[in-house]
């Protein structure tokens, strides 16, 4: 297995890709990529054909706005193998300068992990992965061992049902706090990231303080009902990076018409210009 090195080449880091798409939009857009066939628009096949032709159009019309996409495994698990062929064939529909997050939430023991992470970079091409930390470091080794990739741990994660364990007190902190303040000195070489959701900007402060350099992926913008600058403002690391803001349903089903790439845009185009503005007016940081 090579990690991070391709015909005798390194290849160029996650954080590094993210950190040159974060400059060329000037945002921090993550589209998630959630294709529902009861949500597809009214004149789109509900098949995996009418799916390719929804992903397509909405990436056509959404490229230039994307700092990075955001496939849910998921969605493509449940349309069976033609859907995980479309799922393996995603890469070439998304510009290559874009980086594919894998949003697969994965856990498992060594040996099966360390596959996982070859179906996710190898297989479906993702340049970085959503990882379910419960198990352990060694549940987790096998993501952090690719240097050129990016392993985002489940933190504080944005449903409604996220206290039920995140918030469990361990010797007066919370669980998702000791998870972040763990997960930092695990050993790595991938970028190390963690997801926080919008819908709590109080434990994103906290978690940006227990972690100030890491990638934060935050979820729960749009259809969730997160507040997209309190999420910013509280996620933002002292240089003004370091977070990327995720929004599914709000741009893919903007419109269950004709109009839905036209749509899409319209929406990705308002939550970007949002960031923008909230970028040129950020002062100081919450988080010192």
């Amino acid at each position: 297995m090579c990690y991070g090195i391709l015909d005798g080449e390194a290849r160029v880091s996650f954080e590094v890709r993210l950190n040159e798409r974060r400059s060329v939009t000037g945002a921090a857009l993550c589209i998630g990529l959630d294709p529902d066939l009861a949500l597809l628009p009214h004149q789109l096949p509900r098949t995996v054909s009418g799916v390719r032709q929804f992903l397509t159009q909405i990436i056509e019309a959404t490229a230039d706005l994307a700092t990075v996409y955001k496939p849910n495994f998921a969605f493509f698990e449940a349309l069976g193998p033609d859907g995980m062929a479309l799922l393996a064939g995603l890469r070439a529909l998304i510009p290559t300068e874009i980086p594919m997050i894998a949003d697969a939430k994965r856990s498992d023991i060594g040996n099966t992990a360390r596959l996982y992470a070859v179906a996710a970079f190898d297989a479906f091409h993702c340049d970085a992965i959503v990882v379910n930390p419960y198990q352990g470091f060694d549940s987790a080794e096998a993501y952090l061992a690719w240097a050129d990739k990016g392993v985002y741990i489940l933190a504080r994660t944005s449903n409604p049902g996220a206290a039920d364990f995140q918030e469990i007190l361990i010797d007066g902190d919370p669980l998702y706090l000791r998870v972040v303040r763990t997960a930092t000195h695990w050993k790595r070489r991938a970028t190390l990231g963690f997801v926080v959701g919008a819908t709590a900007p109080e434990q994103i402060e906290r978690c940006r303080a227990a972690a100030p350099d890491a990638e934060f992926l935050i979820p729960g913008i749009g259809a969730q009902g997160g507040d997209l600058e309190a999420a910013l403002r509280t996620g933002w690391r002292k240089d003004g990076s370091g977070v990327v803001v995720n929004a599914s349903r709000s741009i893919l089903y903007a419109s269950h018409e004709a109009n839905y790439a036209e749509a899409a845009r319209a929406e990705a185009t308002h939550l970007v210009q949002q960031m923008q503005s909230l970028r040129t007016t950020r002062k100081e940081p919450l988080v010192r």
